[in-house]
């Protein structure tokens, strides 16, 4: 199925560039991320996490637990993408801030090596979700929440890269691949819930459908 299939015009046909982002070759180059590292550095986070939360918990506990990390996760992603993402902050710097931050996914964003967090950015979001965690739950109910967050986010990472590079087959696939499509190439203030395209609805940013439009 092509962009115009879904309803895209082909003049808004995403661009292929991996543009440089800082000067320093070093920086520059952690800021590209192949896909598949999320995995390599969670997935052992993930299995470490439950373990531990299963030998201290009961198992509806854990399970709880995870639900209530995802779900904590999944907030974080739509109000991030919302309100952090996409804040144009004021002046020269907030301009580059902005474009480091969001802004060069949406003029390239089809770049294969910025489509999921380097782990720049996302180690630094587990740590803090870690200090939050214990003071809000303890220990050791904070590591199946941590669990199911860790799994929020690798979700979302997994979703992103999907949506721009895969070839869904499914109802779901694409489902999730036309509501981000759309939020690049037809309306940027709807549709930021990546993974969890739900909150949309529940916060009012869902996209119209034709006949609502």
């Amino acid at each position: 199925m092509t962009a115009t299939d879904q309803g895209f015009s082909n003049e808004a046909a995403p661009l292929d560039a991996s543009p440089r982002l800082f000067d320093n070759a070093l920086l520059d180059k952690l800021s590209r991320v192949h896909w598949t590292v999320p995995l390599f550095v969670y997935v052992p986070v993930i299995i470490a996490l439950a373990y531990i939360s299963l030998q201290v918990l009961a198992p509806l506990t854990v399970l709880g637990g995870a639900a209530l990390g995802y779900l904590i996760w999944t907030l974080i992603e739509y109000f991030g993408h919302r309100y952090l993402f996409h804040w144009e902050f004021p002046g020269a710097f907030g301009q580059r801030l902005h474009f480091l931050i969001h802004g060069v996914h949406h003029d390239h964003p089809n770049d294969p090596l910025r489509l999921v967090m380097p782990i720049l950015l996302s180690g630094p979001i587990m740590v803090i979700a870690f200090g939050v965690g214990t003071l809000l739950f303890g220990t050791p109910l904070c590591y199946p929440v941590l669990t199911g967050f860790v799994i929020g986010y690798l979700t979302y990472d997994m979703v992103h890269f999907y949506t721009h590079h895969a070839e869904p087959t499914t109802k779901l696939g694409l489902t999730l691949r036309r509501l981000h499509l759309m939020h690049h190439f037809r309306d940027h203030d709807k549709g930021y819930g990546v993974s969890a395209p739900y909150w949309d609805t529940v916060f009012g940013t869902a996209h119209k459908k034709p006949s609502q439009r």
